[in-house]
């Protein structure tokens, strides 16, 4: 696993390590997240203790401020414990670096009364409907996949800004909410990342003042209305462009765990068929070849596109749209190659996959839990990929 030199590499470092002393207790709690349908209590103390969530966090209000590619990390080694931790630690983490971006005073606000507090999000943005008002917006929605909700002090909503001037358009725009401004809705009950607590929010015509918004299109790629205060090119990142990595480490470590669990259960097994070892099945080794290399090839687009997009931060190069649609394109494909080895091998393992005392049938419900996120839909990445490759304009309007 690549990671910086020098300081940095030393922090980086010393967060992977700390990371990775988490994983057992992870996996001896992992059938109780999915029974709480949320993260328990002590694994948020565990992360809160590691620095986790700071990660991405700038480093004038204490946080580690790591490269970007520490999400696919952190959450490849988390998820090769429980994918649900794995998952509300990467969405969370990820929060504090978009705060990086907004305004100084909203980053105060946040970060001054708490520099640990937790902030959700849904960036589903036809789901919402602001208005702009004087000093701000007015704002009313649902939204739904808000991970990690119950936990979050604060949550970053999505929304289309409608104007009454029809020759202004719309406009896609971020609201950072206090959570007494929405309401939460129990609606998290579901067959894959059980754990993570995805609820439902809710927004009834509530005020949000200028400063606590950020419009996507400062987000694109370049100076941010928080990069002044946050001089580190990760808060000039393409934002959007970007997220799929994200979340995409989830997949990498889940698949990891299956494939690792398989290799070590046909190292010991006998068939039930003929009392043949599985080991010395080539079908065995061949499953074990193929899955390895498809989880292999993911880590490596994953990792190589989070460490190309921060090298052109630094020399301040903003991506042009071929890059930006090629970063989703290859965010998709390499969580669906994680999907395929997982189905690969819940299918190879048999009625063992079947019994719910087992990791197996877990880590298959969850890849396929990840991979229904719009940011791996390859026909949505791979159709718009294709468009501006073709010279049509991109149909994502948030990149």
């Amino acid at each position: 696993m690549g990671q910086p030199t020098g300081p940095e590499g030393s922090a980086y470092a010393a967060m992977i390590a700390k990371a990775r002393g988490l994983l057992p207790q992870l996996r001896e709690r992992a059938a109780r997240t999915e029974e709480l349908r949320h993260l328990p209590p002590e694994t948020e103390r565990d992360l809160h203790d590691a620095g986790l969530f700071r990660m991405l966090q700038p480093k004038r209000v204490g946080g580690a401020e790591l490269d970007y590619v520490a999400l696919v990390d952190c959450a490849e080694l988390l998820g090769r414990a429980d994918a649900s931790v794995a998952w509300n630690l990467a969405n969370l983490a990820s929060h504090h670096w978009m705060l990086g971006m907004f305004e100084q005073k909203a980053q105060g606000l946040v970060w001054g009364r708490d520099p640990d507090a937790l902030i959700a999000s849904s960036f589903i943005f036809p789901a919402g409907r602001a208005t702009r008002v004087e000093g701000g917006y007015r704002l009313h929605g649902s939204w739904p996949f808000s991970s990690g909700v119950a936990s979050c002090d604060w949550n970053m909503l999505a929304s289309v800004v409608y104007s009454d001037d029809e020759a202004d358009g719309i406009e896609y725009r971020i609201f950072l909410l206090p959570k007494g401004d929405y309401k939460v809705l129990d609606t998290w009950n579901v067959a894959g990342l059980r754990g993570t607590g995805s609820s439902d929010v809710e927004v009834k015509d509530t005020f949000v003042p200028d400063y606590m918004t950020v419009a996507v299109g400062d987000l694109a790629g370049g100076p941010t209305p928080g990069s002044g205060v946050n001089p580190n090119p990760s808060y000039t990142l393409p934002v959007f462009s970007l997220f799929p990595y994200v979340l995409s480490g989830v997949a990498l470590g889940n698949a990891q765990a299956c494939l690792d669990d398989y290799a070590e259960v046909a190292r010991h097994r006998i068939s039930t068929y003929n009392r043949a070892k599985l080991s010395d099945f080539q079908s065995t080794q061949i499953k074990i070849a193929e899955a390895s290399a498809k989880i292999d090839a993911a880590r490596l687009i994953m990792r190589s596109a989070c460490i190309e997009a921060v090298g052109n931060a630094r020399r301040r190069h903003i991506p042009d749209m071929a890059t930006k649609t090629r970063y989703r394109r290859d965010g998709a494909f390499s969580v669906n190659l994680c999907t395929e080895a997982v189905s690969m091998l819940f299918a190879a393992s048999g009625a063992r996959g079947l019994f719910t005392t087992g990791v197996l049938q877990r880590q298959f419900r969850d890849a396929h839990a990840i991979n229904s996120h719009l940011a791996f839909n390859f026909d949505a990445a791979g159709t718009n990929y294709g468009r501006v490759a073709l010279g049509l304009p991109s149909e994502n309007l948030t990149l």
